[in-house]
């Protein structure tokens, strides 16, 4: 494997163990996954089509129609970026986690084939079960992904995180811009264990990267909102989970 994307994968690891977060402008991750494979996002501006095709998430608690969503399961060993597709299955978040969604189990359309099998795909989930099998060798992963599109036509509020300021119920989670429209807001916080914010950012860029210990801190994201109010807005981001297996 390349020395210069080891020694990127071993940067991000150093700061995500001391704080429980790392952030990674777009520019830099796209460079740091060509230096692995000069092939790493051969399907990006696929990979960035594909939300143009999503299903709306018909589970929303509180009756909203702005959410899309597909998702996915993968399984990866230890010590390994090698991961395998798994069948497909619901999506599962007990109340604890999610007091808005959660308590049933989610059936959600699948990623589209050819996407979750592409390059782009191939070269993030690596890069998580990289990053996160470093801070963790002995741990095998239960791996989900999950696309997102957050829309806003002026009848209702966009909110990427409506279950509000929350924990995953996950080890590890890799968050990616994927691409806004027409979208103000969706501001980002990291929060301590005792629910202080740490941090705000946004993700603004394609591939700006939000790598968390969702063990050790919690995350919300603000409402999304019309720049120009006669055109829709969106929001796309990719969420890619990564749990302990034993």
């Amino acid at each position: 494997m390349n020395s210069q994307y080891v020694s990127g994968i071993e940067g991000i690891c150093e700061s995500l163990s001391g704080k429980s977060y790392h952030l990674v402008p777009g520019d830099q991750v796209k460079e740091l996954l060509l230096k692995r494979s000069g092939n790493a996002l051969a399907d990006l501006d696929a990979l960035r089509d594909s939300w143009n095709r999503m299903p709306l998430d018909g589970y929303m608690a509180d009756g909203g129609r702005y959410r899309r969503r597909r998702h996915a399961t993968l399984s990866a060993p230890r010590a390994s970026d090698d991961y395998r597709v798994e069948a497909h299955r619901p999506h599962y978040q007990t109340l604890d986690f999610n007091d808005l969604n959660g308590g049933v189990a989610r059936h959600y359309e699948p990623f589209e084939d050819e996407i979750l099998r592409g390059s782009t795909m191939d070269s993030l989930i690596r890069l998580g079960a990289g990053v996160f099998g470093r801070l963790a060798p002995y741990s095998g992963w239960h791996i989900e992904a999950h696309q997102f599109r957050i829309e806003v036509n002026g009848e209702e509020v966009g909110r990427p995180t409506p279950e509000g300021v929350h924990r995953d119920g996950v080890t590890f989670v890799l968050m990616a811009m994927i691409g806004r429209h027409n979208a103000i807001g969706g501001e980002s916080t990291i929060f301590d264990l005792e629910k202080a914010p740490v941090e705000k950012f946004t993700l603004a860029e394609t591939l700006d990267l939000a790598l968390v210990n969702d063990e050790r801190v919690y995350h919300g994201v603000s409402p999304i909102e019309q720049l120009d109010p006669g055109t829709p807005a969106s929001r796309d981001v990719l969420v890619i989970t990564y749990r302990h297996k034993p």
